[in-house]
């Protein structure tokens, strides 16, 4: 039998995440990719906002960074820009970690089936935004959030997998938001862990 390798020899799918805010949901990943039997590693957190509080915690654990605000250049040269320090990182796939921006059909077209985001709704059900007043205003029973492969249609694209949050009676959006949040910890890394993963195993 082959002798089996330690952790930091075996081979590990390099991920980039573009995020604009907080950085919980790349958090998330990164503290997963910790895990003895993660598939990949976090090899970049990007950003349009300089001083977005997600590049300080990729920072402070080590992550290489890059910022690059959008104002005063076109969405085509920003998301060029962009790209061209996601190909310089190494990346094999990228997680969309609270990205506000829409991404042009050719960067999207460029990173066709390893680029993967996480959205705050049972999708297709309340693509795009204010999902979860949309969900209450609806009378839902349920709420939650999909984890799914980007396409050029916003909020688009095969759905890898979703958790369902339970909408209270009397419920908030704000209410809504932080329960699903928890959510979206749990089921993006597990979801995420799985899809990259396919490369590395053995069937």
């Amino acid at each position: 039998m082959p002798d089996i390798l330690p952790e930091q020899a075996r081979e590990k799918v390099k991920v980039a995440a573009l995020l604009s805010g907080n950085g919980t949901t790349m958090s998330a990943l990164l503290f997963h990719s910790r895990l003895p039997d993660c598939p990949y590693e976090l090899v970049l957190v990007a950003s349009n906002v300089p001083d977005a509080p997600g590049l300080a915690i990729a920072a402070a654990e080590g992550i290489a960074t890059f910022a690059l605000p959008h104002r005063g250049m076109s969405r085509a040269d920003h998301d060029a820009a962009m790209d061209a320090a996601l190909r310089a990182s190494g990346a094999d796939y990228l997680a969309l970690c609270g990205y506000m921006r829409i991404l042009t059909p050719a960067f999207v077209e460029g990173w066709a089936g390893r680029m993967v985001n996480t959205h705050p709704s049972l999708l297709p059900k309340y693509k795009g935004l204010d999902t979860h007043a949309r969900a209450i205003a609806a009378g839902d029973a349920w709420g939650g959030c999909s984890v799914h492969v980007v396409t050029a249609e916003l909020d688009d694209g095969p759905v890898l997998g979703q958790m369902p949050v339970a909408i209270l009676p009397n419920d908030t959006p704000d209410a809504l938001a932080y329960r699903v949040r928890l959510a979206e910890y749990q089921l993006l890394p597990r979801m995420f862990s799985d899809y990259v993963g396919r490369s590395l195993a053995p069937a």
